[in-house]
């Protein structure tokens, strides 16, 4: 079947470690990123490890439930969407690049079958993943600047 894509890329100031700790905490994105909650079923679990489930509320209705695939720190993480959106074999990746002067480059990148309703979700997508992006490279270097956190 033929799939549908949408990818943001952007670079932070930060190293891939510092972006690594707000990629591998589902507790912090909240934090960083245009979600209202988010965290872990069950909630102790944490951070992001191979078979784990996090979960994301986006505005009042949306919910989407992911299932971890693939942990490489501070290099990549891949998940897939178990239920929340009216999509099929939706794999995502985010992939943090070193970059020459001490910063890090990062893409995150999804697809999925191209359906009707994957038409709609990718409309949606194709602004939020830049906003995603960026907010993260907002993020680390705000660490950079003043240090992690709460």
């Amino acid at each position: 079947m033929r799939q549908l894509s949408v990818e943001a890329q952007g670079t932070t100031r930060a190293g891939p470690e510092v972006v690594w700790s707000l990629v591998a905490d589902a507790n912090s994105y909240a934090h960083w990123g245009p979600w209202n909650d988010g965290g872990y079923r069950p909630p102790s679990a944490g951070p992001s490890q191979e078979g784990s489930i996090q979960w994301f509320r986006y505005g009042r209705r949306t919910t989407s439930v992911e299932q971890i695939l693939e942990v490489n720190p501070p290099r990549n993480l891949a998940y897939k969407v178990v239920s929340g959106l009216p999509v099929k074999n939706y794999r995502a990746d985010v992939t943090l690049t070193p970059t020459s002067s001490g910063g890090t480059t990062v893409r995150w990148a999804a697809s999925w079958n191209k359906t009707l309703m994957g038409r709609l979700v990718r409309r949606k997508l194709a602004h939020i993943y830049p906003e995603v992006v960026a907010a993260l490279a907002a993020a680390a270097d705000q660490q950079v600047t003043s240090g992690p956190q709460p």
